[in-house]
């Protein structure tokens, strides 16, 4: 068995799987909205600045147009087939159930991995607040919370990431019109820097070529987790409509959340300010205008930006485990639902996710940065397979079923290919860099090693 036709999947579909429809359209369109504010836009995009320089921005926008091809692509599949699975099941149903199980689990060790990672970094922020409080008791206190809300329904989890959003959302909202006043020269109390901060300290590229190549990888991995308004869209009530919606605003929240904060940051602020990477370009940023605790207020939206991308990736990884396990590609434990939620998956990818955490203590010299460096490109690779994928269903989808197509590919097939030849270049640049370089290579062999595994998989299953 190497491929599966649409209307006949390899086992049962998700449409017929026991999970609950709990997610309002409220709720999926705050986490389309809120999603792509995600913790490494507060927490990662400075390092991308005190590389980059003001090119930041160039950087943000050249990622910025790969992630919204993606999007478009994986919203075509997904509104023409809402799963769990997302493109782990589209993977499957393209290119053969091996593909699907590779995406699948890699995917999984990089949702349940940046679940301790968010984790540990909401705890510093509330040791920083409480001095002398144990980091690793706030990190399993957020985790034993989470995966309680997860447990319970799914709607628990589309509240949480509801007010989380309108939080995120506000506050990107009220920093932009207070950088965008400032930049002018009308805001109170402050005067506009011009062109200062771009043209000055090295100019708009300071670091040649080389920083803004640095920069660029750094903004691709920050855009990680918007894949998760595809997975919530199965348990929505209107799965089609909320995926279309969801894709088709992706451009202009991207340019807005993403390409105008780092332009706004990069004027204010100058970028070799080391405030930039010691407190975050958000905060350094309201620190610099002067405004009385404005900056200690954005430390809390981070703070909240953290914890919504722990409850959204113990979600996340729990429906791709699930969906998993229904095509017959993992443990039948995992698969259990109660109440409509898959709480054996809930568990154990929050047990995962404390376990990562345990080893960033027990071993931090070993292998927790070898965990760190497996899951380092797995983004990368999971939009290969959505490009890969869309490219060999969208003519079957054409011809078989064309009604479905409710979503499509801008200019097909050419920017789709320009989306894989700008997937094959950031390899190149990953393995030209030292320190990207030892991720792209542990990423690789992972990959490698559950390609190997599904396909065995596949084989065993189609002798039976």
């Amino acid at each position: 068995m190497s491929r599966t036709t649409l209307d006949t999947p390899p086992t049962a579909p998700d449409a017929h799987a026991p999970l609950s429809h709990g997610l309002k359209q409220r709720h999926l369109s705050m986490i389309a909205l809120g999603g792509v504010i995600g913790a490494g836009l507060f927490v990662g995009s400075g390092a991308g600045i005190a590389a980059a320089g003001p090119s930041i921005v160039i950087a943000y926008a050249v990622s910025g147009l790969l992630v919204m091809l993606v999007m478009r692509m994986l919203g075509e599949m997904s509104a023409a087939y809402p799963s769990s699975g997302s493109f782990s099941a589209h993977a499957e149903r393209a290119i053969g159930p091996w593909a699907g199980f590779t995406a699948g689990w890699s995917f999984w060790v990089l949702l349940c991995t940046a679940v301790g990672l968010e984790g540990i970094g909401a705890a510093k922020i509330v040791t920083g607040w409480l001095p002398g409080t144990p980091e690793w008791a706030w990190v399993a206190l957020f985790m034993v919370l989470f995966c309680v809300a997860n447990l319970a329904a799914v709607k628990n989890f589309g509240e949480f990431e509801f007010w989380f959003a309108a939080l995120k959302v506000g506050a990107i909202g009220l920093f932009l019109v207070l950088g965008v006043l400032a930049v002018a020269g009308v805001l109170p109390g402050t005067d506009s820097p011009g062109t200062s901060n771009l043209t000055g300290q090295g100019g708009f590229l300071p670091h040649g070529g080389e920083g803004l190549v640095i920069g660029l990888l750094a903004s691709v991995f920050a855009y990680g987790g918007m894949e998760t308004v595809t997975i919530a869209a199965a348990e929505s009530q209107n799965p089609v409509q909320g995926v279309a919606r969801a894709v088709r605003t992706a451009m202009w929240r991207i340019a807005l959340f993403y390409i105008g904060s780092m332009a706004v940051i990069v004027t204010l602020v100058p970028w070799d300010s080391k405030e930039v990477v010691e407190k975050g370009p958000y905060v350094a940023a309201l620190d610099h205008l002067g405004i009385p605790g404005a900056g200690q207020l954005m430390n809390v939206v981070v703070f909240v930006a953290l914890l919504s991308a722990m409850n959204a990736n113990i979600y996340g990884s729990s429906r791709i485990a699930y969906s998993l396990v229904e095509r017959g590609q993992g443990p039948k434990a995992l698969g259990r639902v109660s109440a409509g939620v898959p709480r054996v998956a809930v568990l154990v990818s929050c047990v995962f996710g404390f376990v990562c955490v345990l080893l960033s203590y027990w071993r931090p010299d070993d292998v927790f940065p070898w965990l760190l460096n497996m899951i380092g490109a797995v983004i990368l690779v999971v939009w290969i397979f959505i490009a890969v994928s869309q490219l060999l269903l969208r003519r079957r989808v054409e011809r078989e079923a064309p009604e479905k197509l409710v979503v499509r590919m801008w200019l097909f097939p050419a920017l789709t290919w320009v989306a894989l030849a700008g997937m094959a270049a950031i390899f190149v640049l990953m393995a030209r860099q030292p320190d990207t370089r030892v991720q792209l290579y542990s990423t690789g062999g992972m990959t490698l090693f559950l390609a190997a595994v599904g396909y065995a998989w596949q084989r065993a299953r189609a002798a039976r």
